[in-house]
């Protein structure tokens, strides 16, 4: 992986093509981002290493506990990496020995900034705006995502790393559902995802105790893909991230949109669907490489047209 602190080429327009964000990377330096009313550290980074986007929550000093800006910064990277061509995998994780401890609650109840509509003590009248929360545009994208759970995952943590495609968790990773100890409900998509990751019954169980999972238990579950001692998390991460990249990337894509299309339709309407996605990756170049390399029994060279 490539140091923050290192500025590529790619990189450079992937942080300075945004209208709403400009954030400023220079060797040596740390991240800051400007919203229009002053500059701040970043608190989500992103990088792209091949065609490997990171991104990265990045408050370790609270646990990568959910701010505004936090909101405002991941929903733009995440959709930053769903628009970049040469991205064919995104990996979501946390800086520090957390992935994310749920909302900023600490923020919340100082009243230090505030989180709209989930803002404990805010306006109840206020509007949420659906299309750019972060559960929804990670539920929307088309690349393929990977959680790497390098630590605790509570509450809206939780969620978003539901909200991957794919989970890797740390041996020593805990997930937390907690909210009904906390007198609230999943905000963040849990509700949607977890019965159909787990069947009903079980999903009842995690959510109406909120206990606290071990890893162990999240891949016995089916809740995590695969638990790896913590020094071996990275390597396991993006070697699954790279051999997902290494297919056609407009293949994968529309696998997906496929796949997440499929929760609401009917057997008969997701086959027509597919038909229709079908046709056009008939006509691009990654078809015929595919068919040559598997003919001629070498490594495909796709390159995602």
């Amino acid at each position: 992986m490539l140091p923050h602190s290192y500025l590529t080429e790619t990189q450079t327009t992937h942080r300075f093509n945004s209208l709403d964000i400009f954030i400023l990377v220079l060797p040596g330096v740390e991240n800051y981002s400007w919203f229009g009313y002053g500059w701040h550290m970043s608190e989500v980074l992103y990088e792209v290493d091949g065609h490997i986007a990171t991104i990265t929550l990045n408050a370790p000093e609270r646990m990568n506990t959910i701010s505004g800006v936090m909101l405002n910064e991941l929903s733009e990277q995440l959709l930053q990496g769903d628009r970049d061509r040469n991205v064919r995998c995104i990996v979501l994780t946390g800086a520090g020995k957390a992935f994310c401890a749920g909302l900023d609650l600490a923020s919340q109840m100082g009243q230090k900034e505030s989180l709209g509509v989930l803002d404990a003590g805010g306006d109840m009248g206020s509007e949420f705006e659906l299309r750019t929360a972060p559960p929804v545009v990670l539920h929307n994208l088309d690349t393929p995502t990977i959680c790497s759970i390098n630590g605790g995952a509570a509450g809206y943590g939780l969620d978003l790393a539901f909200g991957c495609d794919i989970r890797i968790a740390s041996t020593t990773a805990k997930l937390a559902p907690g909210f009904a100890k906390r007198g609230i409900l999943p905000e963040s998509g849990g509700t949607w995802l977890l019965p159909r990751m787990v069947g009903y019954a079980k999903a009842a169980e995690i959510c109406f105790t909120g206990r606290t999972l071990t890893a162990d238990e999240g891949l016995e579950l089916g809740l995590v893909n695969h638990v790896v001692a913590p020094e071996l998390l990275n390597e396991r991460t993006y070697s699954l991230a790279g051999e997902i990249a290494a297919n056609a990337p407009l293949a994968v894509r529309a696998i997906k949109r496929m796949m997440r299309a499929a929760e609401t339709e009917t057997f008969e309407q997701n086959i027509h669907h597919v038909f229709l996605q079908l046709l056009p990756l008939f006509k691009t170049q990654d078809f015929k490489e595919g068919v040559a390399s598997f003919m001629e029994k070498r490594p495909a060279n796709f390159t995602g047209r």
